[in-house]
């Protein structure tokens, strides 16, 4: 029993936090560009040549035109010119001058302050964002070990936190919330409601993943038939129905609230102090993150904040 307390104890898991978010950097930068150039190769070898699809578009017989063709070939040779990306490969580099990070220099948080933020061969500078994410992620790593206690069920919450964390990276880069990391949250979800994990019953998380879903659907919905544009993605359907699976359906609200409130104030702040143009879409996706995270561990504090007499 004392050896599971050390091993998930707050000071342990901030510890695999911190390297759970050193890896969560290289997710954020690389998953985007994996996915996308899996989706180049799936319209070069797929969608350009699908006569049947092409006929279907047209509403005409016969093959695509020869144009579609050239450009698949095109396409695809030019991907299979790329060097190979993956997670794991290449090793980290200095994007400046490309030098491969040593294993001491890639220590999470310790090889950036031992190089006080810069390149070991070019001097430049080194984003502090690695090290304030990896920094990040060992705190909610830390606190998640602090609220649900030294059990191995603490560890569900460690990897939601961490598919929460690249999510709200990836969206605010990209304004992508990938189909590879919304959906595991959604199964992490009712996994652990089923297993009597999350405090959420398996009936509760199955709701809590539809009303989810459904309801940024529908206000996005209504959003375009009003406006004409779309005013959110699939990719927040995902979310919030994942954060409905693991947190239950009763904590949606507070997590909408939560999260529609600062995004509000930092959208109307970015378009009044920062430049940022109206018709530029601001993503969502951290602020839903946010609220979760918000929820996972001050969820009743905040209902009763949201809704007194609740």
């Amino acid at each position: 029993m004392a050896l599971q307390e050390f091993w998930f104890s707050p000071a342990a898991l901030a510890l695999l936090g911190l390297c759970v978010g050193s890896f969560l950097n290289v997710v954020a930068h690389r998953l985007p560009k994996v996915l996308e150039r899996e989706w180049w190769l799936d319209v070069a070898e797929h969608q350009l040549g699908d006569a049947e699809a092409w006929q279907r578009v047209s509403g005409a017989r016969g093959t695509p035109p020869p144009a579609f063709g050239q450009a698949a070939k095109a396409i695809t040779e030019a991907l299979a010119a790329l060097p190979a990306l993956s997670l794991s490969r290449p090793r980290s580099r200095c994007p400046h001058c490309g030098h491969v990070l040593r294993w001491h220099e890639n220590l999470p948080l310790l090889g950036w302050l031992r190089l006080k933020g810069r390149c070991a061969s070019c001097g430049a500078a080194i984003s502090k964002r690695y090290p304030l994410v990896e920094l990040a992620t060992g705190v909610l790593f830390a606190a998640c070990g602090w609220k649900f206690g030294a059990q191995p069920a603490t560890l569900l919450w460690c990897a939601a936190v961490a598919l929460m964390v690249a999510m709200a990276l990836i969206d605010l880069d990209t304004t992508y919330l990938p189909d590879d990391l919304t959906l595991p949250l959604i199964g992490l979800g009712l996994f652990g409601a089923g297993m009597g994990w999350t405090g959420t019953s398996l009936e509760a998380a199955a709701w809590g993943a539809l009303a989810g879903y459904g309801a940024l659907w529908l206000l996005a919905f209504s959003y375009k038939k009003l406006r004409g544009v779309e005013g959110m993605g699939e990719g927040d359907f995902k979310l919030l129905a994942g954060l409905g699976a693991l947190l239950g359906w009763q904590l949606l609200p507070s997590i909408v609230l939560l999260a529609s409130a600062v995004g509000a104030v930092v959208g109307i702040g970015l378009i009044a102090f920062g430049g940022h143009k109206r018709e530029v879409p601001i993503p969502f996706g951290p602020y839903l993150v946010g609220g979760g995270i918000a929820a996972m561990f001050f969820g009743q504090t905040l209902t009763r904040m949201w809704f007194p007499g609740a």
